[in-house]
């Protein structure tokens, strides 16, 4: 019996690639600015190899590390988490998904408010916490629906849960992912309720993605044809809109996510446990908030001793991201286009460094050799 545990740890950037500038993120460097915050604290990352990884000359690593580990570049065009998780799983996406710095156009607009039978407000990138700061009372008065967008390729629809129940605002998104297809077909329509009274707004833990369907098959719908388990903890189960996963659970932050993590791993099954924490991303990054996106890296380190005491003598644990989201970087706080760390630990792993990989996608193709499945992914098996 096989089992992997494949972690991504959401936005942890380990520094600008070679192309940044193209994207506006030049010089950034997620993991190096959460670093400069008095809590952060990684001792046993450290040990594992993170500071040994390539491009990491800010700080010593350890002499003798006990894991895999590398850096990766992201071979397709984008900085996203759909974009990201896609490439991890083996498919590479050569064109960006559509983003709209104006707005969006007036045609789909209208179109969603046929749809609704509501109005439409703001229309243009924003900020998650400002945006219902800014339109939340006007809202509440006419019904309206919030749309919003960013750097990144979303259609975002924030409404009142007093306004608008919940399960109203997920069919509204449903709706929405139904009419943004071909050249508008966003990488995620997100529905994001709130509650709160007027100077007091607060998003909830009601968040719910609907994304695009992959264009290719992934390691997740090899795994699943094969027989084995796929199981999707935090939002994996959204990014690839439901497909290759065999059993999924949805959780309200890291903390939560680890000790779901935990639980599957005293399970007995048969392939892999996909594992997103969204915190870094969605609490911190997007924040400019140092100390909290260090204090959030601390909290996973120091669980890890317990995840690695749960590793069985054939399992495979793999730690990495999806893009970056420098907290430091105060030109933008949206994500940027950055290396990601790779660690690959195991009892029966031999550490080496990897070096540089030319693409996420090696780590799908690693999953797949170890669970001795053949499938045609892209990537290249690294163990």
């Amino acid at each position: 019996m096989k089992r992997v545990f494949l972690i991504v740890l959401d936005s942890v950037g380990i520094g600008a690639m070679e192309d940044a500038s193209e994207f506006g993120d030049a010089g950034t460097n997620t993991l190096y600015s959460a670093s400069l915050s008095p809590y952060f604290h990684m001792p046993n990352m450290e040990q594992l190899g993170l500071f040994n990884i390539d491009g990491i000359d800010w700080r010593e690593g350890t002499p003798h590390p006990k894991a895999v580990y590398g850096r990766m570049k992201e071979a397709s065009r984008g900085k996203d988490t759909t974009i990201g998780h896609w490439e991890i799983a083996g498919v590479i996406s050569k064109e960006p998904l559509p983003v709209y710095p104006q707005g969006f156009p007036e045609e789909i607009l209208e179109e969603f408010s046929r749809l609704t039978g509501r109005g439409i407000l703001c229309n243009r990138p924003y900020s998650g916490t400002e945006v219902i700061k800014d339109y939340g009372d006007e809202h509440v008065r006419t019904g309206k629906l919030i749309v919003y967008t960013s750097a990144d390729s979303v259609f975002q629809v924030a409404a009142h849960e007093d306004v608008v129940p919940v399960e109203t605002l997920y069919e509204y998104c449903k709706m929405a992912r139904k009419l943004l297809t071909g050249k508008h077909g966003v990488g995620r329509v997100i529905a994001r309720p709130f509650s709160g009274k007027s100077g007091n707004y607060q998003r909830t833990s009601g968040r719910h993605d609907y994304s695009l369907e992959p264009p290719a098959n992934t390691m997740l719908d090899v795994i699943k044809a094969s027989g084995r388990e796929v199981i999707g903890v935090g939002k994996i189960r959204d990014i690839f809109a439901g497909r290759g996963i065999t059993s999924f659970v949805y959780t309200k932050g890291n903390t939560e996510g680890i000790e779901r993590t935990l639980q599957y791993m005293d399970q007995d099954f048969n392939g892999l446990c996909f594992i997103n924490l969204v915190d870094y991303d969605m609490l911190y990054g997007h924040r400019n908030d140092i100390d909290g996106y260090a204090k959030a890296l601390a909290e996973f380190d120091e669980a890890l001793p317990k995840i690695m005491g749960k590793l069985r003598e054939d399992d495979l644990l793999m730690i990495t991201a999806d893009h970056g989201c420098d907290p430091g970087y105060t030109v933008s706080t949206d994500h940027s286009r950055e290396h990601t760390p790779l660690i690959i630990y195991g009892k029966n792993i031999t550490p080496q460094n990897l070096g540089t990989r030319n693409t996420f996608a090696d780590i799908g193709a690693t999953v797949l050799k170890v669970l001795g499945i053949e499938g045609t992914i892209a990537g290249e098996a690294l163990l």
